[in-house]
């Protein structure tokens, strides 16, 4: 895409501004387009700018319509030409999620550890910049490999919390990634393979329930969904079906006000709550399946 343009979108409070790029940073459409949430020089409001051809700004606007916010004020302006893509890779500096260190491959040289995960930013969502990649790698960190053989992975995006899996509990368990997206699963083979975790992860394009092939390890005994609050709370009794007696479940991709929500519905499908964490206005939740 050639990037000629930036849509901004003001809004009252940070947490709504990094709400909504991280929405938007999720859709199919913004694979390849910046999104970057900033602080207004004012320090009283907050922004999201869309570098694209000019052609998001309705998009954009619909989908932050469909979950409930809206920008108080929307502009369009023409920019040079420039490669913005490499250009925000570039500045984006390592992040540090307890022992993971997730880097983009400018960094690769300056990144030495056992638990660096190299992502680049760009066509998969997933890169730890934000609270509910980062939350979900914290609560893998926190797992034991004992007794942990088959993980799931839902919605895997750029593969990351897949590879994370793979770090945290030893590179032993079969690990299954699925996507909806064929390009995401495209991106998240090459990221595996560049973090040599290719003989620990199988990778398929499908939903929570197809193909058929990709939940034969069921039930599982960790299982990870970083995805948006409504398919969350429709998943509730597959993701039960799917996860063994006094297995895990971690569950991000919410907002903090979703939680409650989340965690009722849960509970009633037969899991309790074991940890709780909040991060830029996203909620990470560790459950454990007793019924």
């Amino acid at each position: 895409m050639r990037l000629t343009h930036k849509t901004v979108l003001n809004f009252a409070s940070e947490n709504e501004a990094v709400a909504a790029s991280e929405i938007l940073g999720e859709l199919p459409a913004f694979e390849e387009t910046p999104v970057v949430a900033l602080e207004n020089a004012d320090g009283k409001r907050w922004s999201v700018e869309i570098y694209d051809d000019g052609a998001l700004c309705d998009v954009a606007t619909a989908a932050l319509a469909d979950a409930g916010i809206a920008p108080a004020a929307t502009a369009v302006e023409a920019i040079p030409d420039a490669d913005w893509v490499s250009e925000t890779q570039r500045a984006l500096p390592p992040v540090h999620a307890g022992r993971f260190i997730v880097h983009g491959s400018h960094d690769r040289a300056r990144v030495a550890s056992q638990w660096a995960i190299e992502i680049d930013a760009g066509r998969a969502f997933g890169t730890a910049h934000h609270g509910t990649t980062k939350g979900c790698l914290l609560a893998l960190e926190r797992l034991s490999p004992v007794g942990v053989d088959r993980v799931l992975d839902l919605g895997t995006g750029s593969g990351v919390l897949a590879i994370g899996a793979a770090k945290a509990l030893g590179h032993g368990p079969h690990i299954v990634a699925v996507d909806v997206d064929p390009i995401a699963v495209e991106v998240a083979r090459e990221n595996v393979r560049m973090n040599g975790a290719g003989a620990d992860i199988a990778l398929f394009t499908g939903d929570g329930y197809k193909p058929r092939d990709a939940y034969a390890l069921a039930p599982f005994d960790v299982i990870v969904a970083n995805i948006l609050a409504k398919p969350l709370l429709k998943l509730a009794p597959r993701i039960r079906e799917l996860t063994r007696i006094g297995g895990t479940v971690i569950l991000s991709g919410l907002l903090s006000g979703q939680a409650r929500e989340i965690v009722a519905r849960y509970r009633a499908t037969g899991f309790v709550l074991v940890h709780r964490r909040d991060l830029e206005g996203w909620a990470t939740l560790t459950l454990r399946r007793v019924g």
